[in-house]
């Protein structure tokens, strides 16, 4: 029992801390802080994260900024190096520039001139999805204003369809044990998978209910509201991830908005993980005016 409740203990802060990450991540993070709020030492907090999530804090954190640059480079096209490299957390723009460089064997500029594109080949060469021919419809594109949102949620490393599936069980399983009746199905995408090697992906299965549950050992946390473009979505699970590639590769630059460093996420109408069928979902693609 005592081995269940530190488990539990320890996966519940792995979670806080990495979603603390993510929200501030275009700020100075303090990980002295962060130990201090879970009443443990520095080292304790770093030794739980990488037993839970397998990579240094760290070395997380220097990824995530590093992954967001790499996407808004080339959706932000109005704004410098220097704007993108302070809006990813580094107050300096030489430093930004070598950890990019170290990265992606490119500076910023030549990435952003069309170096991304052999990097991104690279990464699709050996995926499912480089047979894919999507065709998208962009008649439909509405603006929204989002609301906060509670969340229940399972985080899981890689883009793998059957650890999915896994997640999206529990996350059912929760639902028929808290007697859910009325929640929203999220799938929330925290890397480009054209631009994040897809065993370095991190994809998130959430239920969004304003029923607040205690005593649980899935965590919880708010989806923070903001301006998206959404985007109806019917397609097989290889033209979703060539979906998310085109949003924010061909449809966002040319759109009049550029991106943030909140993540996009999907409201499924029908849980494709969970029942035989394709996705049938609502895309959002958090924006911002230029």
């Amino acid at each position: 029992m005592q081995r269940k409740i530190t488990r539990d203990l320890h996966i519940n802060i792995a979670n806080k801390t990495m979603s603390y990450i993510y929200r501030y991540i275009d700020t100075a993070i303090n990980i002295d802080e962060l130990a201090l709020s879970f009443s443990i030492s520095k080292k304790h907090l770093h030794n739980i994260f990488k037993e839970q999530l397998g990579i240094n804090i760290y070395e997380s954190i220097k990824s995530i900024r590093l992954q967001k640059a790499s996407n808004i480079l080339l959706t932000n096209k109005y704004s410098s190096i220097t704007q993108v490299a302070n809006m990813c957390g580094y107050s300096s723009q030489s430093s930004f520039i070598k950890a990019f460089k170290n990265r992606f064997e490119v500076s910023p500029t030549q990435w952003r001139n069309g170096a991304y594109e052999a990097y991104s080949d690279k990464i699709m060469e050996n995926s499912l999805l480089k047979d894919s021919l999507p065709n998208f419809d962009t008649s439909k594109v509405r603006i929204v204003k989002t609301q906060d949102r509670l969340i229940y949620y399972i985080r899981q490393k890689g883009y793998i369809v059957k650890e999915a599936k896994k997640k999206w069980q529990q996350l059912q399983a929760f639902a028929y044990t808290n007697d859910l009746k009325d929640y929203e199905q999220i799938g929330i995408y925290h890397d480009n998978p054209a631009l994040t090697p897809h065993d370095k992906c991190f994809y998130i299965a959430a239920l969004s209910s304003k029923k607040k549950i205690e005593n649980t050992n899935i965590p919880s946390n708010t989806l923070k509201g903001g301006l998206y473009a959404t985007f109806d979505l019917y397609a097989g699970d290889r033209e979703a991830a060539w979906f998310v590639k085109w949003a924010y590769h061909k449809w966002l630059p040319t759109s009049g908005f550029e991106t943030t460093t909140d993540s996009s996420f999907l409201i499924m109408h029908k849980n494709h993980f969970l029942e035989d069928n394709e996705i049938d979902a609502t895309f959002y693609l958090p924006i911002k005016s230029v």
